[in-house]
């Protein structure tokens, strides 16, 4: 028989209700926690008041909604299955013929939505606050001006160009605007294709300016060639403020919306944009590894009234959501690091926690 739209809405409002109490829950002790060591950390800054410290941890929250959200899903899914058996709802339910795919098809749609507002309308929201987040982290609590910060051999930049790459070294960064970047001491190596090298641009100075690099006070060596001076010349690139700042920040401060282009963008100027790749992929499998939660928590708890030990079977549940969540980072590293390819490492956590879910229901349902 098929569930009816009546008892599909209950089923659907009881779990979501379920999540997102369990969410507020998580955030709300987050919260509390970051509030906690970012007051601590700015306990020698006189600059980073209580009211900065206060916008850092609420520019957080998001960032951390999404990290947490499987866990809510997990935990949500679990405490309604539990409650609506104990109740004999369930039992009832099953009693009239409908099976337990049926009645779960409700709370797969809710993790589905929560899946695709995550992605949609989450993650570019996240993107957003986490870079105002980390201004003020590198502003108040860090010294630093910025967060494009130079390692100890300075400013590395690499480029596409024409005819081939540009690579583009500064010693100093000494200002930086929304569409313009000031550098000091500028060393441009130029190669044709791959690795042939053509010239070398020496400058006092070069200011990042829409579609092109300005250089000031700039010797030019070719290969074999008389050194040539020129006090302006210009060097056509693709490269912008935001681009270079982004390059500099890790994929979870950038939009879902935009992270393809900027892969794009990374591979075409010669970048390593596995982290990059693997990011996006991550956030697209995101509704399936919700999906699978609530699989595992059926899994794990539809049943409980029919075994003695209740505690270690929720607890069992648990353990493997915690499991099969954080086994994603060592899958991720993998894919970094080249091991496994990128795609497979951002979808196998949430194909494995799937199939896993699906087997478990299939040896313990009969419908």
């Amino acid at each position: 028989m098929r569930i009816s739209p009546t008892l599909t809405l209950y089923f659907g409002k009881h779990v979501l209700i379920s999540i997102l109490g369990i969410l507020a829950l998580l955030i709300g002790l987050i919260l509390v926690g970051d509030a906690i060591e970012l007051l601590r950390r700015a306990g020698g800054k006189p600059d980073a008041t209580i009211g900065i410290v206060f916008q850092m941890a609420a520019s957080r929250i998001p960032f951390m909604t999404e990290k947490v959200l499987p866990f809510a899903v997990l935990f949500g899914s679990m405490y309604s299955f539990w409650k609506l058996t104990g109740n004999q709802e369930l039992v009832v339910t099953r009693a009239a013929g409908v099976s337990a795919w049926q009645f779960l098809l409700p709370p797969i749609l809710c993790a589905l939505l929560l899946g695709a507002i995550q992605v949609m309308a989450l993650n570019p929201l996240s993107s957003i606050l986490l870079q105002r987040y980390e201004t003020l982290e590198a502003r108040y609590l860090q010294g630093n001006s910025s967060v494009m910060n130079l390692s100890s051999s300075g400013l590395w930049l690499r480029q596409g160009t024409q005819d081939g790459q540009a690579v583009i070294y500064a010693r100093e960064v000494r200002s930086q605007a929304s569409d313009r970047i000031d550098l000091r001491g500028v060393t441009v190596f130029r190669f044709q294709n791959a690795d042939d090298f053509t010239t070398r641009i020496d400058a006092q100075r070069a200011l990042l300016e829409p579609g092109t690099w300005h250089f000031y006070d700039a010797w030019t060596f070719h290969p074999g060639q008389t050194s040539e001076f020129s006090s302006e010349m210009m060097l056509p690139t693709n490269l912008t403020a935001r681009k270079i700042q982004d390059s500099f920040a890790s994929p979870e401060t950038m939009s879902f919306w935009d992270l393809k282009p900027f892969i794009n963008l990374l591979e075409r100027a010669g970048f390593n944009a596995t982290r990059h790749r693997i990011h996006f992929h991550s956030l697209l499998s995101r509704p399936l590894l919700l999906c699978a939660m609530v699989l595992i928590a059926a899994a794990f708890c539809l049943k409980f009234s029919r075994r003695r030990r209740v505690s270690l079977v929720i607890g069992g549940g648990v353990a493997t959501g915690f499991i099969l969540y954080f086994c994603t980072d060592v899958i991720s590293a993998l894919g970094v690091s080249g091991g496994i390819p990128p795609v497979l490492s951002a979808w196998a956590p949430a194909g494995i926690s799937l199939l896993l879910g699906v087997s478990t229901l299939l040896h313990l349902e009969d419908g």
